[in-house]
């Protein structure tokens, strides 16, 4: 065989077999703020979709059907220039083995969410610097919602991910934005970490853990064991 076409087919079965991540869907609805067919909006939905699908957030490889799904809808309330208002409601989901059902594994909605933007602003991450509420907002969900996924394929996998999100809070907190100093309410970015990575909710990923990988995914080939393990979980989860 040629080694132009062995090398453009192996390159084409790489491309088509490990992707990022994330498999994101992202919504802007700015219908609160009278304005209509702002380009603005639509550029921005675009952008947060690539910036969230397309960049590498972990040194590890996912395989397409490995990526995460989970969608984002950023609700804007007021928009003045390059300043918006929002709330930003973040869902996530896991497959389960052998069947076509997924586990929700994060139901958030921030109500913090202010920030600054410009249509056509690059959209990048440095996790040692804070430079957009923006992206820093993204990128803590991202890092949470990677915590709790692997949280529920390895018992406290996700401790890594949630010391970066971690990272994220401390470096925004140098910022005028709400949500991640420990005085923004019991609601913000900053207590939800601290509930993640505090010894005191450690049973939480244990329950997980179990509920996932012991329950909903040995289901499909020993249902009565999987059911008892999700009793039993869902037990542990009423007494944390």
């Amino acid at each position: 065989m040629n080694k132009f076409v062995l090398y453009f087919l192996m390159f084409f079965v790489s491309s088509n077999s490990f992707a990022q991540e994330f498999n994101a869907e992202v919504v802007v609805n700015a219908e609160q703020t009278n304005v209509v067919g702002l380009q603005v909006f639509k550029t921005l939905e675009r952008s947060l979709t690539e910036f969230i699908n397309d960049t590498k957030w972990t040194n590890k490889v996912y395989a397409n059907q490995e990526r995460i799904n989970c969608s984002f809808i950023l609700i804007i309330s007021l928009a003045d220039a390059d300043t918006f208002s929002a709330t930003l409601q973040v869902q996530a989901s896991r497959p389960v083995y052998g069947s076509s059902y997924s586990s929700s594994i994060y139901n958030y909605n921030d109500r913090q969410f202010n920030f600054n933007y410009r249509e056509f602003q690059p959209l990048n991450f440095n996790p040692n610097s804070f430079d957009s509420n923006l992206v820093s907002g993204i990128a803590f969900h991202l890092y949470t919602i990677l915590g709790l996924d692997a949280s529920t394929f390895s018992l406290n996998g996700g401790d890594e991910y949630h010391r970066t999100a971690k990272q994220i809070v401390n470096t925004a907190a140098s910022g005028n934005f709400q949500g991640w100093k420990a005085t923004d309410g019991n609601q913000s970015r900053y207590q939800l970490n601290e509930g993640l990575i505090s010894p005191v909710f450690s049973a939480f990923h244990t329950v997980m853990y179990e509920y996932h990988r012991n329950g909903l995914d040995i289901m499909h080939d020993n249902p009565r064991d999987g059911k008892a393990k999700i009793a039993e979980s869902l037990n542990i989860l009423k007494e944390i």
